[in-house]
């Protein structure tokens, strides 16, 4: 009941909404600056939440608390002195990259998030984060984090402006340029998207190697396939997860928070990286993740993990998550993930079978070839 006033109230806020751009004053860098720390160190109570079984920092507990305060940082730029209630509504819609430079994140140090708004277009903005841990009275440095917020209005239902941002110095000039360069070459991997062109000619004799080498030497036909040694079919590196959706991980919108989901995603990845690798596995980048369409709660969310690429110690995983709509027998997808691990021992071969696992692959192959040219 309290939600279905909470959204009766937000309706009035329509009125506080800018028609154009123009009408809202800049803001600056620093003025959507924000420091939080999470004291883990100092109050050990609020560690039992964070904790995993290798005894360091949940990783799902962090994207949870990433995007939480990318959504504050968001409300900091745009806020106005005079209106006590923010008439936008902000949501994630895509989170452009995380890397991390730590294997561990301990659980008994505090942690330090800093973050502000990077880059802002008509009706989104980039945000930068960062994440520090306190070692010997210094913090040092854990993971950066990029994410693409949008406004939207009161009722989340169509784009709403946000403030424009000035860059101060050449310093910002260059970050600024950097989140304008970002939203190109998001725009390229999507065109280039396997899914809608054909693989370039290199990316061709990589899967016709593969193929070569699983064929059956005695028979040599087309049809009969053997798995090179140390080697894994890829349609048995998959796992699968559901979740109902429950009210308690909902947002005011009556929608699934975002960072939840992150979290759901992240664990399932966790454990095919885990069950794979036969050793543990530790998270080194996140990327690429479209929030394609809001979760609703009741929905039944159905997780698909999958080992798509691997090289030496690293498994690539992308996990896919659609929503089941009960009532209407339905099925939509909701997000895709990227997750690079790297795990303590060599890992065998993912092999594809078909053509379209072998486009899996490669999209694989393309997602972890960005991530170790940032690295």
């Amino acid at each position: 009941l309290d939600h279905v006033q909470a959204m009766q109230e937000r309706k009035a806020l329509h009125t506080l909404l800018a028609k154009r751009q123009e009408d809202l004053p800049p803001r600056k860098m620093k003025d959507s600056y924000l420091e939080v720390i999470l004291p883990l160190g100092s109050q050990p109570e609020i560690r039992e939440k964070y904790l995993n079984v290798h005894n360091s920092v949940r990783f799902g507990r962090i994207l949870e608390d990433l995007d939480s305060l990318g959504v504050l940082i968001c409300y900091t730029h745009t806020k106005q002195e005079m209106q006590p209630r923010s008439p936008l509504s902000i949501v994630t819609a895509l989170v452009d990259k995380i890397n991390l430079c730590q294997k561990i994140i301990h659980p008994d140090c505090d942690i330090k998030f800093t973050g502000n708004v990077s880059w802002v277009g008509k009706t989104s903005m980039e945000v930068k984060m960062h994440m520090l841990q306190l070692h010997d009275g210094d913090y040092s440095p854990v993971l950066d984090a990029t994410f693409v917020m949008v406004a939207r209005d009161p009722e989340n239902k169509r784009p709403a402006f946000v403030n424009p941002l000035i860059p101060e110095s050449p310093e910002e000039e260059e970050i600024f340029k950097q989140g304008e360069l970002n939203k190109l070459k998001r725009i390229d991997f999507n065109t280039a998207s396997l899914l809608k062109m054909a693989p370039t000619a290199e990316e061709r004799n990589i899967v016709h190697d593969i193929f070569l080498n699983t064929l059956d030497t005695r028979t040599v036909s087309f049809q009969s396939r053997k798995l090179p040694p140390n080697a894994v079919w890829m349609e048995d590196a998959k796992l699968k997860g559901l979740q109902i959706c429950h009210p308690e991980e909902r947002n005011i919108f009556n929608r699934i928070f975002g960072g939840f989901l992150m979290r759901k995603a992240f664990e399932l990845g966790w454990a095919i990286a885990c069950s794979y690798g036969g050793s543990r596995p530790f998270i080194v980048s996140v990327d690429d993740i479209m929030f394609q369409k809001p979760v609703e709660v009741g929905s039944l969310l159905l997780l698909s993990g999958q080992v798509c690429y691997t090289e030496n110690n690293y498994i690539q995983i992308r996990v896919h998550t659609e929503v089941y709509n009960a009532n209407t027998r339905e099925n939509h997808t909701t997000n895709v993930f990227h997750f690079t691990f790297v795990s303590e021992n060599e890992v065998p071969q993912v092999v594809p079978k078909t053509y379209g696992e072998s486009m899996l692959y490669l999209d694989g192959k393309r997602h972890f070839t960005a991530v170790m040219k940032e690295i």
